[in-house]
């Protein structure tokens, strides 16, 4: 996947879900957007990027995410993580910085091993994902339709920010599409 990082904002479409994701994002003062580059969070992620508010970091593996979110809430940012579900075995022992610092953190991941995939080795991890975070002390919250992830997003962002809480948002596969190496999904 190839980012663009262009010099104006990208047009907001009323019906993409991830616009209104980042408007939910604006709203909170979110002011860093740590990612490892992936298709469903793509047009996110490229609004990040043009934000000039917004600082954006990509991550050679998701564990580091975590800790750069440590570090930017205790210089005084808020920020999130955006990843994919069979990037969530790779922060597990990080996972533990959140719960026992009892930092706020939020996490929007994309899921695999669901629906339609066709990809065998992501289907354990997916399936796995919530019951890890979970046994990991984050609270999870899932999204199965356009229309809800944007509210969703925001209670989670206001639950960490509000309590000092983990908190990963679930984006169901159904959101992302179907993927697969033909080019048609």
């Amino acid at each position: 996947m190839t980012l663009t990082q262009p010099s104006a904002l990208p047009a907001t479409d009323p019906n993409d879900w991830r616009d209104a994701v980042y408007e939910v994002f604006r709203a909170h003062a979110i002011r860093q957007a740590v990612y490892v580059p992936d298709v469903g969070h793509t047009r996110l992620i490229e609004r990040c990027h043009a934000d000039p508010d917004m600082h954006t970091v990509v991550l050679t593996t998701e564990e580091e995410g975590v800790a750069h979110l440590a570090g930017a809430w205790l210089g005084g940012d808020r920020g999130v993580m955006l990843m994919q579900s069979s990037g969530v075995g790779n922060c597990v022992n990080m996972f533990s910085l959140i719960a026992a610092c009892r930092l706020p953190f939020v996490t929007l991941i994309t899921m695999r091993g669901e629906w339609g995939e066709f990809n065998p080795w992501q289907v354990h991890m997916g399936q796995a994902t919530p019951e890890v975070l979970k046994l990991s002390g984050l609270l999870v919250q899932r999204a199965d339709h356009p229309d809800e992830v944007a509210e969703i997003v925001e209670s989670a962002l206001q639950t960490a920010f509000d309590s000092s809480q983990g908190v990963a948002v679930l984006l169901s596969q159904r959101l992302t599409g179907r993927k697969d190496f033909t080019g048609e999904g």
